[in-house]
């Protein structure tokens, strides 16, 4: 059975740090590209940021591009995603992705930006 379960979410001020992780299970989670996307109420889901299977390519979205750091740990099965200078804009529930032939999410967590 596949899963994607994300972790790390919270409440936090305006200019603040948040770190996301991601573990994958019933999959080889090694031979995946790992993304996150997010949706923030009454919005469709956005593409945030992708890691490569191997780790060594990234790619951003334009919004978060030098404040957010995705990462992969393919020993632990886990995608990070690391985010500074948090902005109320922020706010939204990130969802982790897997994708391959069969594209595979998460729930997602709840990420609220506000003083």
């Amino acid at each position: 059975q596949v899963q994607l379960v994300e972790s790390g979410g919270g409440l936090v001020q305006p200019g603040g740090s948040l770190r996301l992780s991601c573990v994958g299970s019933g999959f080889t989670f090694r031979w995946y590209p790992m993304s996150w996307y997010r949706q923030a109420p009454g919005k469709e889901r956005e593409w945030v940021a992708t890691i490569s299977a191997p780790g060594r390519t990234t790619d951003y979205a334009d919004s978060v591009k030098g404040r957010f750091t995705i990462s992969r740990d393919n020993v632990k099965n886990t995608v990070y995603l690391q985010m500074n200078s948090l902005k109320p804009e922020d706010t939204a529930v990130y969802i982790c992705n897997a994708r391959g032939p069969i594209n595979y999410w998460g729930q997602g967590t709840q990420v609220t930006v506000s003083s």
